[in-house]
C-alpha cells in the first residue's frame, strides 16, 4: 500500500556535502585573525554575528561572507588590512563554485525512489547559489518539484503543503537537521527520517524526537528504500 503522496529531501549534507566547505572558509578566517585572535575565540564571534545576521541576510554562503567580513573587523578592532580582506572574499567566491560532491548512496538511492514516489526537493539558501548547487548535482531530473525557501518553520512546511495538495499524513521529509527538516514536519503530522551528518552547524541541532509518531533515523540514506517498503507493507 502506497503511504506517501511526497518523498521531500533537504539538499545540504544530506544529498551533497556543505558544512564541510563553510568549515574550509572559517579556517580561512582564523588563520588571517591569527595576529588578533586565538582560532577558538574567532569562531564563537563568528558563530555570534552569524546569528545576529540571519534575520537580516538570511540563510547562504553570501550571507555568510558578509558576516566573515564583519567578524573580521571587529575581531582585529578595525585594524583588518585590504589585503586580509581579499583573502577571505576569495575563499568565499570558491564557496560559490565549489564542485558537488555527493554522499554515499545519494547517486543510486535518488533514481530509485523517484521510480516509486514523487520526488521533492527543499532547501534553504540564497536562490542563486542554491539553484546552482541544484544543477551541478545532476540529481535535479529527479525531483518533481524542487522548492527554494528563505527557512523551513512550521509555516513554510504548511505552505508548500497546502501549495501541492499533499496531506500532511502522506509527507515524508528526509534530512539531516532536527530543527529544519525534522520537527516542524512533526508538528504538522508528516513524518520524518533524520540522518545525521558528522558536521553539523551547531544552529540547526535540536532535540531529538524519540518515540514521536512518524520519527525514524537511519545511519545513512542507503537505508532509505528499504524503510519506506517496510512501511508501506
Amino acid at each position: 500500500m502506497k503511504l506517501f503522496d511526497m518523498i521531500a529531501f533537504d539538499a545540504d549534507d544530506t544529498l551533497w556535502e556543505n558544512e564541510v566547505i563553510y568549515l574550509r572558509t572559517r579556517q580561512v578566517l582564523e588563520r588571517v585573525m591569527e595576529p588578533y585572535r586565538p582560532a577558538a575565540w574567532v569562531a564563537e564571534r563568528l558563530y555570534q554575528t552569524e546569528m545576529r545576521n540571519l534575520k537580516i541576510y538570511g540563510y547562504g554562503i553570501k550571507s555568510y561572507g558578509l558576516s566573515l567580513v564583519e567578524t573580521a573587523i571587529q575581531v582585529s578592532d578595525g585594524r583588518v588590512t585590504g589585503r586580509e580582506i581579499q583573502s577571505i572574499l576569495d575563499a568565499v567566491k570558491s564557496m560559490l563554485t565549489a564542485d558537488i560532491q555527493l554522499l554515499p548512496h545519494v547517486a543510486e538511492i535518488i533514481p530509485r525512489l523517484a521510480l516509486r514516489c514523487p520526488l521533492m526537493l527543499i532547501t534553504k539558501g540564497e536562490l542563486l547559489d542554491q539553484e546552482a548547487k541544484v544543477n551541478r548535482s545532476g540529481l535535479g531530473k529527479y525531483f518533481q518539484h524542487v522548492e527554494i525557501v528563505s527557512d523551513k518553520t512550521e509555516s513554510q512546511y504548511a505552505g508548500l503543503l497546502a501549495q501541492h495538495a499533499i496531506p500532511a499524513g502522506r509527507f515524508l521529509m528526509v534530512g539531516n537537521s532536527l530543527r529544519s527538516d525534522v520537527l516542524p514536519v512533526l508538528a504538522l503530522g508528516g513524518s520524518a527520517v533524520y540522518i545525521p551528518h558528522p558536521l553539523n552547524w551547531a544552529h540547526e541541532n535540536g532535540e531529538k524526537p524519540d518515540g514521536t509518531p512518524g520519527f525514524y533515523e537511519l545511519e545513512h540514506i542507503g537505508l532509505l528504500p528499504e524503510l519506506v517498503q517496510k512501511l508501506e507493507e
